[in-house]
């Protein structure tokens, strides 16, 4: 491995970081808060890191398969590292742990937490961690492409390296265009939502915590309470509609622009996910009717805003899900481990990969049937490859063996399975809630360091899709040249 390749990516990664910091820095220093030398203090250590990281020399070394994904891992490690200073050296998380877990649940936009009173936290820590889910949204791969050619031509294994979905490409020639457009769009989308929630009657600092909670699909939010503490209407529909279209693959979204219909038609994940929200909302709303004295309008509020959240991992709460029948807790926890659209911002399973498993039997119980007859596993009209398939295969393995393994080890916290159990797949399908303890109006804040530990590297490998992180195991990939 040439390992100055894999730490110039890294450097260039914690320059960037340490900028991002800065806004957070501002606000501390509008408001005299407390934590202004932590930010002080993290910029400078961060910042000197990465300057003499990202100027090392590659004298024409060139960056392959193994540097990109051990890059990758290393980064989204890295970046959750430093990311915690400013949660540990203001003392707002009492340990470091419990810093870097907050840091690794905003990059990763996995949205738990160990803060059981953000009200009393300052703005700027506020403003920090919900930030880092609007940079991890993308990716902070993606990110630092749209800002720095230092990475070179060959960048695209990193593409390929962070986004494990199927099927990773360039909506145009040049990759660092590609990431361009794609945040452009993550942009414009982020603005909408921050003039939503204006329009509902928020300040416009809660208006930007929120609309990047909606668009990194992470949930964090500046109250206890979530979203339900505003008790509007017009913000929960608003949401739910938000939380949707971010559920929804980006590159849609150019091909709109483009006037190009045709793939969205023809897009069957699109329609699966929307038939998955139509039939969850619809079943959870009349179940959940006794629940709430059967109001109609209320029943199908909670039900449409609880649906979206939990499909596209975003994890806002407007009601304690506790509460509802075991029938809607049940489809709820489905959602969790499905998750959205490729290709989106959002966690879990992701549907394509569903949907490509779905036809994948499909194919060989009809094949059983008839061996003679000549069929292929397709989605869009696209034939799907046998390398891609055997990839989603063992990606199902690895995700349910992450799950027993880390089940096991959280399950040493003696709570109840539905907590133990919800707080794993939460983790690694990056939702950031569950159910019991964990769940949308609860914290993680009882776990013992060793759990929050194993959460935080469950929220890692899942926003990292396993591979990356699975790979760094391999004696093969630390190998010089």
């Amino acid at each position: 491995m040439n390992f100055s390749v894999v730490l110039k990516i890294l450097g260039t990664v914690m320059w960037w970081e340490a900028v991002l910091m800065i806004p957070s820095l501002i606000i501390s220093l509008v408001d005299n808060s407390y934590d202004v030398p932590a930010f002080i203090i993290s910029i400078i250590i961060i910042g000197i890191f990465g300057v003499l990281l990202k100027n090392i020399n590659l004298n024409g070394q060139s960056m392959k398969k193994r540097e990109a994904y051990a890059s990758v891992a290393l980064c989204w490690l890295i970046i959750s590292i430093f990311g915690a200073l400013p949660f540990y050296l203001s003392g707002a998380a009492p340990n470091f742990v419990d810093a870097f877990f907050e840091s690794t649940s905003g990059f990763t936009t996995t949205g738990s937490s160990i803060f059981t009173d953000v009200e009393h936290l300052p703005r700027s820590l506020l403003f920090w961690r919900s930030f880092t889910l609007w940079i991890g949204g993308m990716g902070v791969l993606v990110f630092t492409l749209t800002l720095s050619q230092a990475l070179g031509a060959r960048s695209i294994f990193l593409m390929h390296a962070e986004s494990t979905r199927p099927s990773p490409g360039k909506l145009v020639p040049k990759l660092s265009e590609t990431a361009r457009i794609l945040y452009i769009i993550y942009t414009l989308m982020t603005i909408i939502a921050i003039l939503m929630f204006i329009s509902g009657g928020m300040s416009v600092f809660d208006s930007f915590i929120h609309a990047f909670g909606t668009a990194g699909t992470g949930g964090f939010s500046s109250r206890s309470l979530s979203l339900g503490y505003y008790n509007s209407d017009f913000i929960e529909w608003g949401t739910s509609i938000l939380m949707f279209l971010f559920g929804i693959n980006f590159t849609l979204y150019y091909f709109v622009f483009k006037g190009d219909w045709k793939h969205i038609v023809k897009s069957e994940e699109l329609r699966l996910y929307s038939a998955i929200v139509v039939v969850s909302i619809c079943l959870i709303y009349i179940n959940n009717l006794p629940t709430y004295g059967y109001s109609f309008y209320e029943s199908l509020k909670k039900s449409v805003f609880q649906v979206t959240s939990v499909i596209t991992t975003t994890g806002y709460a407007t009601t304690d899900i506790n509460l509802w029948p075991m029938f809607s807790k049940s489809i709820i926890l489905i959602l969790m481990i499905t998750g959205a659209c490729a290709g989106s911002t959002t966690g879990g399973l992701k549907l394509l990969r569903v949907l490509i498993l779905s036809k994948t039997i499909t194919y060989e119980i009809n094949h059983t049937i008839h061996p003679n007859s000549i069929q292929a596993v397709k989605v869009d009209g696209k034939v799907i490859d046998n390398d891609t398939i055997k990839s989603i295969l063992i990606f199902f393995y690895l995700y349910f063996i992450i799950i027993f393994i880390s089940m096991l080890i959280i399950s040493l916290e003696n709570y109840d399975f539905m907590t133990t159990f919800s707080s794993v797949v939460a983790s690694l399908g990056n939702i950031g809630s569950g159910f019991e303890i964990v769940s949308p109006l609860g914290n993680f804040s009882e776990f013992s360091n060793l759990s929050k530990l194993t959460l935080s590297m469950c929220m890692i490998i899942g926003r990292l899709e396993l591979i990356p992180v699975v790979t760094l195991l391999s004696s093969s990939v630390w190998k010089a040249q």
